[in-house]
């Protein structure tokens, strides 16, 4: 029997039975070497590891077990228990080389221990007769089922019990890890192994000894041993916890560096004093502000006549009126003699600001121009040319802002809306784009604190949390598909008493043909069957920009009784007579996405009913649709979608590196975050730019990790 917590990992080398040759290597390997040289690997095996992001070492040392399984206590014979898994220690009696009327090899050893005897089996591994041998003392574990009279383990995990080592497989918890085809959790924990005893020692521990002390955290190297082989769960914890607490403190501590470099660049954009032309601005609007509205501005114009370029993130729930307070800024920025930007991540999204813009810099004689990458070429070279004799003016447009053409002879301010779906480094290109403007950063989706520290602590923080007067929650409810014809016949009740509505098609992939030509099969099913008779039609992005321009404009006029579309009128989209929404398949959405998509209804006098057609066949499905029909609050819906997607889901920046974070979980660690954070500060109020002795490795840390994110998480 094998006590429990008996055994401690030995760095005694072994070479694992499917050790492949590899090529030659570095004579000593370090964290940063490629993961290729590495004991067991070699090229192809990299090829696998890199699907899971693994290339370096280092990287291998971080790939943490998503769970352990206990394997400690092991099960005498004699009480097996059918379908179920069970750890055994046995002894090998007798080993057999079979095959199958097909040619598949099966290993059959017969084991006995001191209450009885079973079988265990394997397949399709004919190098196991030789490798397993009478007289062996083994660790089994794996499925049991019954094969006649006799119990027997089907592919047991094994592990040949060495008194001179500690068991890797079995008689221990055991790391269970992400992991792709090609490289079962066997492999995986045998490389992990070989990593350790290569590199372990050689991992610098960056965090300064009187930090460790203080909140209690193990050395680094004691931390990877114990997360990929721990003695017992707390060890595990604690050492993960030390993981997570240098990963998210390098990442506080680079936030906060990029927030001193922004604020020690020089003001280049001088603003005239904008009292008069603001003032007609806000007595032009046909609805009074809200405080916030009122604060928030306030906030910016403090800003623009700071010192420093202003660095801003402005949050605000659907329908708080951030496209007004954006209009203020650029009302200012005119006014002081530069030129304002406003940018969004779709054509769609910007035609609507541009609208929008125009509409309520009217009265003003503001110029506003619409730059787009599928512009008129006559109506682009005007506008070109404009940006580059330095008029005061706002251009609105996409990333065909970022392109080498245009040119900003004076960009004062620039503005991008809907900033985690237009990617942070066009955000920096963008920037680039002046002699260091003013940015305003704004967004729909509510970000969570826990985010806002991490990708957003050089941005100062503006927050919308006051809905217009009158304003009332959308009435949500979940129905299922079928209801479908009930729900339609709903629908065509309340056009018939004059009001408008949305049907938004379901969401099958990112592209946007794809969608499209859903989009346009849905219309047409909806023509010929439940909607027959109505105004009908459809919107998505890949119509010319003068359909969409056209169709949008009919449907605000109210020719138009039914808007079929894509998520394209996610944002932007604002049709106070649009009342109703009915979303197709709506378990597929994420929370936000929906939350931004109900937010299209209710914004006039009557209140709106969203309606999420779904059967969702998934626990986290159903939790979506549940917190639809029952939360109208931005950042609780922010909070759940985080906690059920994670930050890069969430933000849509997954494939930008949104967080960096490889063991940090920004909702389960929320409270090492905060520990984190607090060190961050005080260690730069008693060394700002860390120069001290034992902060260097720390320093150098970060300072590596800010070079590989080039930009990420920052607007500069």
């Amino acid at each position: 029997m094998i006590p429990a917590g008996r055994f401690r990992m030995s760095r005694r080398r072994t070479v694992p039975l499917d050790a492949p040759a590899v090529a030659s290597r570095p004579r000593r390997l370090g964290p940063d070497d490629a993961v290729q040289y590495l004991r067991g690997v070699g090229p192809a095996r990299a090829a696998l590891l890199a699907r899971l992001g693994i290339r370096t070492v280092r990287d291998l040392l971080l790939h943490l077990p998503r769970r352990y399984e206990d394997r400690r206590h092991p099960t005498p014979l004699a009480l097996l228990r059918e379908g179920v898994a069970q750890a055994a220690i046995v002894r090998i009696e007798r080993v057999q080389l079979l095959r199958t009327r097909r040619g598949i090899p099966i290993v059959r050893a017969a084991v006995v221990d001191a209450t009885g005897a079973a079988l265990a089996i394997w397949f399709h591994q004919p190098y196991l007769a030789t490798t397993l041998a009478r007289g062996q003392q083994v660790s089994l574990y794996g499925r049991v089922e019954r094969a006649g009279r006799t119990l027997q383990f089907v592919a047991p995990e094994f592990e040949v019990l060495d008194p001179h080592s500690d068991p890797l497989h079995v008689g221990r918890l055991v790391p269970i890890y992400p992991t792709t085809e090609g490289l079962p959790q066997r492999t995986l924990r045998i490389l992990v192994r070989d990593a350790l005893v290569a590199c372990a020692d050689a991992v610098p521990d960056v965090l300064p000894a009187e930090l460790r002390a203080r909140y209690d955290l193990l050395p680094v190297r004691d931390a990877l041993w114990a997360v990929h082989f721990p003695e017992h769960a707390d060890a595990a914890v604690a050492a993960r916890r030390r993981l997570a607490f240098e990963e998210l403190l390098v990442l506080r501590l680079g936030v906060l560096e990029q927030r001193r470099v922004l604020r020690c660049i020089p003001r280049s954009a001088t603003y005239a004093t904008p009292g008069p032309l603001l003032e007609r601005f806000v007595a032009s609007l046909p609805y009074p502000l809200t405080g916030a509205q009122r604060r928030v501005i306030d906030e910016i114009l403090r800003d623009m006549r700071g010192p420093v370029p202003m660095n801003r993130l402005l949050q605000g729930d659907v329908g708080s009126g951030k496209t007004v307070v954006a209009a203020a800024a650029l009302v200012a920025c005119v006014a002081g003699g530069v030129q304002g930007a406003l940018t969004a991540p779709t054509e769609i999204l910007a035609e609507q600001h541009y609208l929008t813009l125009r509409q309520l810099l009217a009265p003003l004689d503001v110029p506003v121009v619409l730059l787009t990458g599928g512009a008129d070429p006559a109506v682009r070279q005007v506008a070109l040319a404009r940006l580059a004799a330095g008029d005061p003016l706002v251009v609105v447009g996409t990333h065909a802002l970022l392109e080498e053409g245009v040119t900003f002879a004076r960009l004062g301010l620039a503005v991008i809306d809907e900033q985690h779906r237009f990617g942070v480094m066009q955000r920096a290109r963008l920037r680039a784009k002046g002699a260091a403007p003013d940015v305003l950063v704004m967004t729909a989706t509510p970000i969570p604190r826990t985010l806002t520290l991490t990708l957003y602590g050089d941005l100062d923080t503006s927050v919308l949390d006051e809905l217009p007067p009158g304003r009332q929650p959308v009435a949500t409810y979940v129905r299922p598909t079928a209801a479908r014809a009930k729900v339609y016949a709903w629908l065509r009740q309340q056009v018939a008493g004059g009001r408008q509505a949305y049907v938004v098609c379901p969401l099958i992939e990112e592209s946007e043909t794809v969608q499209a030509a859903s989009a346009v099969r849905l219309a047409q099913e909806l023509r010929e069957g439940p909607l027959a008779g109505l105004r009908l039609e459809v919107l998505h992005g890949r119509l010319p920009a003068a359909a969409r321009a056209e169709r949008m404009e009919a449907f605000r006029a109210g020719a138009i009784d039914v808007l079929v579309a894509t998520t394209v009128i996610e944002v932007g989209i604002d049709v106070p007579n649009a009342t109703i929404m009915v979303i197709e398949n709506a378990d597929r959405y994420g929370l936000a996405q929906l939350h931004q998509l109900r937010g299209r209804v209710g914004r006039g006098v009557h209140r709106g009913t969203c309606i999420l057609l779904a059967d969702p066949t998934t626990e986290e499905g159903r939790r979506r649709l549940e917190v639809m029909a029952t939360v109208h609050d931005g950042f609780r819906i922010a909070q759940e979608d985080l906690a059920i997607r994670g930050p890069g889901e969430v933000l849509g920046t997954r494939q930008h590196g949104a967080t960096g974070l490889r063991v940090a979980d920004l909702v389960a660690d929320v409270g090492v975050l905060e520990e984190a954070s607090a060190a961050a500060e005080a260690l730069l109020a008693r060394d700002p730019t860390l120069v001290g002795a034992d902060v260097a490795p720390l320093a150098e840390l970060v300072r590596q990790r800010l070079r590989e994110r080039a930009g990420l998480a920052s607007v500069g």
